[in-house]
């Protein structure tokens, strides 16, 4: 499965929300410094898709906000 989200870091939490355009966003606590941010959506998403964190897999926007990220297992 491939997911396009956009992710809002330095947030209070990590949580899922949906805009009125349908955009999915995902709102992760750690800041964006060293990759931090990324690591922490991957645990995110692994958590909620009950898979293991080596199944989630960011295919494009690394340095972005806006990523493409592929689950595989689902």
């Amino acid at each position: 499965m491939i997911i396009s989200v956009k992710v809002i870091p330095n947030s209070r939490e990590n949580k899922w929300v949906e805009d009125d355009s349908g955009q999915l966003r995902i709102k992760i606590a750690s800041k964006p410094v060293d990759g931090k941010a990324n690591k922490e959506l991957v645990l995110f998403l692994a958590e909620h898709f009950d898979v293991p964190k080596s199944s989630i897999r960011i295919i494009h926007g690394e340095k972005s906000n806006y990523k493409r990220i592929e689950i595989v297992g689902r």
